[in-house]
């Protein structure tokens, strides 16, 4: 049986981290979780590397939670999406992480995505931050990182109506990310991969620790408000009911 987290070292600097639970199409199983926490923590122990690229299988980049962490959410018998840190993995990443998008990124998974320090989208695939759908606000930081990486106008309007956008509606609405056709995005990755394993790993780490110093300092406290706000949304007989009779549609 295949790992669902796969690390590849494409060449001498750069690795890739590949997800592939095709069980759960990519939501944030514990097989998922536990795999993709492995992983960076390995990359952090070594310093050959100069690059990272995250990327899904097939059509699925990352799906968000589960059905059951949902229902047990709205329980108030599971584990808050802080339990498991995966939203911040890129972040805290010590030298730069490219997420190849190839597929879906939906709630959650696409909120990760945007952690990373670049990002490729596909035009065929769907990019939703879908939270709303289901009645309860969003988490994964995506409140904090949408506004920061798209722009408060589109970040605003993906987080509300929680609907889906295909990549190339995104292109034409100025999303300021490189979106291709799905076939192109891991050449352009490992493209930009090799652009930055050209440099000093030293000033890598140096120069990704000042650009993204003030997302670390100020998603902590973005974090506790999203799960304040949880406490009280989840907790609407209304949630547990669109759980259960939207999610996967």
């Amino acid at each position: 049986m295949e790992n669902v987290v796969e690390l590849t070292e494409i060449d001498d600097a750069i690795i890739q981290i590949k997800m592939q639970d095709k069980k759960s199409k990519n939501t944030f199983s514990q097989a998922l979780t536990d795999g993709l926490i492995k992983a960076y923590k390995y990359i952090e122990k070594q310093e050959k590397y100069k690059a990272v690229i995250l990327t899904g299988y097939d059509t699925y980049f990352a799906s968000g939670g589960t059905q059951n962490q949902l229902m047990s959410l709205s329980d108030g018998s599971g584990s808050k999406f802080t339990d498991f840190d995966l939203y911040s993995l890129s972040l805290n990443c010590p030298i730069p992480v490219i997420a190849a998008m190839q597929g879906h990124g939906i709630g959650g998974g696409f909120a990760m995505g945007l952690f990373a320090d670049f990002v490729i989208l596909s035009k065929e695939s769907i990019y939703t931050t879908n939270f709303m759908k289901y009645g309860f606000t969003p988490g994964m930081g995506a409140t904090y990182i949408l506004p920061k990486k798209i722009g408060i106008t589109l970040a605003e309007e993906m987080l509300l109506t929680a609907r889906n956008y295909r990549g190339d509606e995104l292109k034409t609405r100025g999303i300021p990310f490189s979106v291709l056709r799905r076939e192109e995005v891991m050449h352009h990755a490992y493209e930009l991969g090799k652009s930055l394993a050209e440099k000093p790993r030293v000033s890598l780490v140096a120069l990704k620790d000042h650009l993204v110093a003030e997302m670390r300092n100020e998603l902590p406290k973005v974090i506790q408000q999203e799960v304040k706000m949880h406490e009280i949304t989840f907790a609407q007989p209304e949630v547990k009911e669109r759980i259960k009779t939207l999610f996967g549609q």
